[in-house]
């Protein structure tokens, strides 16, 4: 009666995975990362973009996913949720961050998940001095961090959007307080994901950060194909991430040639 029990329960469980692996103990099958830059809800030449973002989400599997440039009820996004649309369109749970105030409504990053969202905090990244664009205005930075209720253990995650000077000045303010937003979440037995848009290609300073602060650049254990992401229809940089600690073992990357951003998705498939 107790093997039949077991069965039973295992069938449950597979089902309402619908099919796919899921958690056992300390071993973990392999969760599906999506690192997408949507570019405020519009593509390279200005058309709305949620519905193929949501189609690609759904297409490729992702179990996360780490968005940058979100918009709630702004006036050039036509006041649309977007994050409350891409929720919608996917049925994954979602979490924002918001950034700043922008034309009536907020802008900033964003966290979908096929899993519930335990808990989620908006870290401020303050830089000295503070930065001021054109028009003397200033675009402050933030990393949500996220919990991830996956079964089997938990998933913490954080996502930012670096300063997009040409200069690293700014980017090497606030990756540390990135990195020390991730490190502060490793607990025993818990998987611990950092990444985003860092506006930095590999051979910067920023980057060499990374492994300074026992950070694995993911996409160097595991791409393949070209690993260039913006601009989309001819990239010449990779400036968007994915890091981990040492216990996570990267299976596959690889850059997505979709025309429904400005940038390239990137698509990790990780496990532990």
């Amino acid at each position: 009666m107790q093997k039949r029990t077991g069965l039973a329960l295992v069938a449950l469980i597979l089902a309402a995975a619908g099919c796919r692996q899921v958690f056992y103990g300390n071993a973990i099958a392999p969760v599906r990362v999506l690192v997408f830059n949507i570019h405020a809800g519009k593509d390279a030449k200005g058309a709305d973009n949620l519905h193929r973002v949501a189609d690609l989400v759904l297409s490729t599997g992702a179990d996360i996913v780490l968005l940058q440039e979100v918009d709630r009820f702004t006036t050039r996004s036509g006041k649309v949720d977007q994050l409350g649309t891409l929720t919608s369109l996917t049925g994954y749970k979602g979490a924002f961050g918001k950034t700043l105030d922008y034309q009536g409504g907020d802008y900033g990053i964003a966290i979908l998940s096929r899993w519930n969202i335990v808990g989620d905090t908006l870290i401020r990244l303050p830089v000295v001095p503070p930065q001021a664009r054109a028009g003397g205005a200033y675009e402050p930075r933030g990393a949500l961090r996220v919990s991830i209720a996956a079964p089997g253990g938990a998933i913490h995650v954080v996502n930012t959007h670096l300063d997009a000077s040409r200069a690293d000045s700014f980017r090497r303010q606030e990756l540390p307080q990135v990195l020390s937003a991730g490190a502060a979440m490793k607990k025993p037995g818990a998987l611990v994901l950092v990444g985003g848009d860092l506006n930095a290609e590999p051979p910067s300073e920023v980057i060499g950060m990374v492994k300074a602060g026992g950070w694995i650049d993911l996409w160097t254990k595991c791409g393949t194909g070209n690993s260039l992401t913006y601009p989309q229809d001819k990239p010449v940089k990779r400036i968007d991430y994915l890091l981990s600690g040492p216990m996570v073992t990267c299976r596959k990357a690889s850059v997505i040639d979709s025309d429904a951003s400005d940038h390239r998705p990137v698509l990790f498939e990780l496990e532990r």
